[in-house]
C-alpha cells in the first residue's frame, strides 16, 4: 500500500497543475525567480546583511536592470516590428508577382497566384476577425484585462516573499521527510538543485549571448530588423535549434526584402553559422559546462509535451521538471548497475547451490 502513496501524488499533482494551470503561472514564475536569486542573497547572508535586506536589494537591482534594458530597447524594437511588417507585405505581393508564376513555370503544374493569395488574405481576414472578437469580449468583460495586470503585479510581490522565506519553506520541506529517508533525499535534492540551477542560469546567459550574437552580426551585415531579429532568434534558443531556424528564415526574407538580391543573404547564412558555432563550442561548454547533458530531442519533447498537457504553465515546468529527471534518473542508473540484480551475483548464487 505504502508503495502506492508517490504514485497517487504524483498523478493528484499533474491533476491540479492541470485545473489551475492559468492561476498557477505568476506563483511558478515568482518560484523560478525566488529560486534563482536565492544564492545571490545568500551571498549577502554571509556579509552579514539581513536575509529582508538582502531580498530588497537583490529586487530592486533585478528591477532596475529589467526596465533600463526595455527603455533602452523598446524604442528600437517597436520601429524595427513597424519595417518588419513591411517587409513581409512586400514579400507577399513578390510571392504572388514572380515567385509562383516562377515555381509554376519551373514545375509545369497550374498555379493561381490570385486563388493563392485570395486564399490565405481570407483565413487571414477570419483570424483577424476571431482575435478581435476575442478582443472585444477580454476588454467589455475586463477578466482578460484584469488577470493579465494581475499577473504582471502578483510575480514580484509572490516573488520577494518567497525569496525572503526560501530557507523557511526548505526547513518546512525538510520536516516532512521521514527521518530514515532523509540522508537519501538530501543527496538527491543536492545534486537536482545542482543541476537544475545550472540549467537555468547557463540557458538564460546562453539566450543572452546569442541574442546579442545574432543582433549584432545582423547590424554589421546592414540588416534594418537586426535588433529585434536578433532577440527573438536569442530567446526561441531555449528550446534547441527553434531560435536558429525562426531566425534564419525571418533575417533571410527581411535582407532579400531589403536588398533585392540573393548575395546579401549569404551574409546572413553567415551570421547564423558563427552563431551556432559560437554556441556550440564557446557558450554552452562555458557557461552550461556538461554537467547537464539534456539531449535535444529530449528537450524538445518535454516542450511540446508540457505545452500540450498543461499549457503555459507546462512550458514553464517542462525543462526544469526534466533536469530533475534527469539527475534522479542518472541516481537511478547508479543503482541498478551496482545491483545485484544487474551483476547477476543472485543468478550466480543460486546455481553454486545446485552444483
Amino acid at each position: 500500500m505504502q508503495r502506492l502513496i508517490l504514485p497517487a501524488l504524483l498523478v493528484f499533482l499533474g491533476w491540479i497543475i492541470y485545473l489551475l494551470g492559468p492561476v498557477l503561472v505568476p506563483f511558478l514564475l515568482a518560484s523560478i525567480v525566488a529560486y534563482t536569486g536565492s544564492p545571490l542573497v545568500t551571498a549577502l547572508e554571509r556579509l552579514r546583511i539581513g536575509r529582508m535586506l538582502g531580498s530588497t536589494l537583490v529586487f530592486l537591482l533585478a528591477i532596475a536592470a529589467v526596465s533600463g534594458a526595455v527603455m533602452a530597447l523598446l524604442p528600437t524594437v517597436q520601429e524595427q516590428a513597424v519595417v518588419l511588417l513591411g517587409y513581409l507585405r512586400e514579400y507577399a505581393g513578390l510571392l504572388q508577382d514572380r515567385i509562383i508564376p516562377q515555381i509554376s513555370r519551373a514545375t509545369g503544374i497550374p498555379l493561381n497566384p490570385q486563388s493563392l493569395t485570395g486564399y490565405a488574405a481570407s483565413n487571414a481576414s477570419r483570424l483577424t476577425t476571431w482575435l478581435g472578437s476575442g478582443l472585444h469580449l477580454a476588454l467589455v468583460s475586463g477578466s482578460g484585462v484584469l488577470s493579465g495586470l494581475l499577473n504582471v503585479l502578483l510575480v514580484p510581490i509572490l516573488g520577494f516573499y518567497l525569496l525572503r522565506d526560501w530557507p523557511n519553506l526548505l526547513t518546512r520541506i525538510r520536516g516532512i521527510i521521514p527521518p530514515r529517508h532523509l540522508s537519501l533525499a538530501l543527496r538527491l535534492a543536492r545534486d537536482s538543485d545542482q543541476m537544475l540551477m545550472a540549467f537555468l542560469r547557463g540557458q538564460i546567459l546562453v539566450m543572452l549571448a546569442l541574442g546579442t550574437t545574432y543582433a549584432t552580426g545582423l547590424a554589421i551585415i546592414g540588416l534594418k530588423t537586426a535588433v529585434l531579429v536578433g532577440l527573438l532568434s536569442g530567446l526561441l534558443s531555449f528550446v534547441p535549434y527553434m531560435g536558429f531556424a525562426g531566425g534564419i528564415l525571418v533575417a533571410s526574407l527581411a535582407m532579400y526584402i531589403q536588398k533585392g538580391t540573393f548575395i546579401p543573404v549569404l551574409e546572413v547564412w553567415a551570421v547564423y553559422a558563427a552563431g551556432q558555432a559560437l554556441e556550440s563550442f564557446l557558450f554552452t561548454p562555458l557557461l552550461v559546462g556538461d554537467r547537464i547533458g539534456l539531449h535535444p530531442v529530449l528537450v524538445i519533447f518535454a516542450v511540446l509535451a508540457g505545452g500540450q498537457l498543461f499549457g503555459f504553465a507546462g512550458l514553464l515546468l517542462a525543462l526544469p521538471v526534466t533536469a530533475v529527471g534527469t539527475a534522479l534518473l542518472r541516481h537511478a542508473h547508479r543503482w541498478y548497475i551496482a545491483s545485484s540484480h544487474y551483476r547477476g551475483e543472485t543468478a550466480q548464487t543460486g546455481d553454486s547451490r545446485t552444483d
